[in-house]
């Protein structure tokens, strides 16, 4: 009896879960040193499931300094495409515990979604690579219509600091003719999205002296400047009165590259999906989607100064901030740093003495949406999701793409996921709609299938 690929899928999806939920339990925090441990035993858990999934080759690698990854393989028939599945077993900091409605790393089903840290960025990924390839032992043993390479990052949250190195070991086993990033997300939970622009990213730190050491507010207060109201003012200047970016020199695009067909949000939408409280105003200019995909943002993510429980009647002499920026897709990520850095440095109030710390560079990415893989995944969408799918753009950026493309410019990029806007990935109470889920391990074995021009 012949086994269809959806059949195929709903028998796998139990296990697919499980999976995910025994990865989600191990705290694979790769920005805390001391959850190390914990982030080897994630790619120690993620080889296992790999090899259980049939791939015959499966290591745990690393190169330098790099976080554990897992690499795996299938050969394919004669013939066929070799198709690299990426995503990534590290996770962001659970943040406090008191915003979580359950534990963070105890997955929680709640009104069809599945809680905890990484349900959706990104070990629903590894989880939906595990279900395409069960899918299709089941219906083709222990062959693959195409041959498969699976890579698992463990360090893609902190910027893949040790990518260039990784890259220069592995060349030769990650290259591929078509590669599938599931790292990213859907319009909504029904509307599928193939995303094909990335943001670029990068940050600073940026330190502010203006006195030796601390002194007295009474006695030298008004003539002497402290370092943290010099910080502020050099903070303010980054976005003008309107809350858009200030800095000259960066690109400013429009979200039509994302295609004439993908959708626009409203404010209304917006305004739910960022939880953004009653009567604050959205800031910036232009539609929604060419802010968030297509245009530069700069956020204050943290300072080094005291806390209000610590705070004397002290001048400070020292501040620091670092600095997080977005870089438009056509920018140079390099260039946009650069400009960051000068627009603080010129914007120090009354000389206080400045200096700039640079962040790792995470280049901007198009993906061409005209080829072959393009059109299969698009079709394996429309199918999995009874309708076709939108073109869209992420504000967010992915290392390894850009550092991909830039090795292997032949290879079609492929940008998926399961994320939706009820997700909040890096926020408390991190989730995935298990619907989607669903579809999106369907929508991956129909990719594999129609990148092969197998109609089983």
């Amino acid at each position: 009896m012949t086994v269809h690929l959806g059949d195929a899928i709903r028998e796998v999806l139990p296990s697919a879960r499980a999976d995910l939920e025994r990865l989600v339990r191990i705290p694979s925090v790769s920005a805390d040193p001391d959850a190390a441990r914990h982030v080897w035993a994630s790619a120690g858990e993620v080889a296992t499931l790999l090899r259980e999934a049939g791939l015959p080759e499966v290591d745990v690698v690393t190169a330098g300094d790099s976080r554990p990854a897992v690499l795996g393989r299938r050969p394919g028939p004669p013939g066929a495409p070799t198709v690299l599945l990426y995503a990534h077993h590290d996770v962001q900091p659970p943040g406090e515990a008191a915003d979580w409605d359950s534990d963070p790393f105890e997955p929680a089903e709640r009104d069809g979604r599945l809680y905890g840290r990484g349900t959706a960025d990104d070990k629903a990924g590894v989880a939906v690579h595990l279900a395409a390839l069960r899918a299709h032992r089941i219906v083709h043993g222990d062959r693959l219509p195409v041959g498969v390479t699976v890579l698992v990052e463990g360090e893609e949250e902190i910027g893949s600091p040790a990518l260039p190195g990784f890259l220069d070991a592995f060349s030769g086993a990650l290259r591929a003719d078509v590669v599938v990033f599931a790292d990213a997300g859907n319009w909504t939970e029904d509307i599928p999205a193939l995303t094909t622009s990335l943001r670029g990213g990068t940050s600073v730190v940026v330190e502010v002296r203006t006195l030796r050491h601390g002194v007295h507010s009474g006695m030298y207060g008004g003539p002497a400047p402290d370092a943290l109201t010099a910080l502020c003012r050099m903070l303010a200047s980054l976005h003008d009165e309107r809350g858009a970016v200030a800095v000259p020199g960066l690109t400013h695009g429009s979200a039509g590259f994302a295609g004439a067909d993908s959708p626009d949000l409203t404010e209304e939408e917006f305004r739910a999906e960022a939880g953004m409280l009653d009567g604050v105003r959205l800031t910036g200019t232009g539609g929604l989607t060419a802010r968030l995909w297509a245009g530069p943002a700069i956020a204050v993510i943290g300072i080094d100064a005291p806390s209000v429980a610590a705070a004397s009647n002290t001048l400070i002499p020292v501040a620091r901030a670092k600095v997080s920026m977005r870089i438009a897709p056509g920018d140079d990520a390099a260039a946009a740093r650069a400009a960051l850095a000068a627009h603080l440095t010129a914007h120090a109030p009354w000389g206080a003495q400045v200096s700039v710390q640079p962040g790792a560079l995470a280049a901007p990415f198009t993906a061409p949406v005209g080829g072959r893989a393009y059109t299969c995944a698009r079709s394996a969408l429309g199918e999995a999701w009874g309708r076709p799918a939108v073109d869209a753009g992420a504000g967010g950026s992915i290392p390894f793409v850009t550092a991909y493309a830039g090795l292997f410019p032949d290879a079609e990029i492929l940008i998926t996921g399961v994320e939706d806007p009820g997700t909040r990935a890096h926020g408390s109470n991190e989730s995935l709609h298990l619907a989607t889920f669903e579809r999106a391990c369907l929508a991956e074995a129909l990719l594999l299938r129609n990148l092969a021009g197998d109609g089983s």
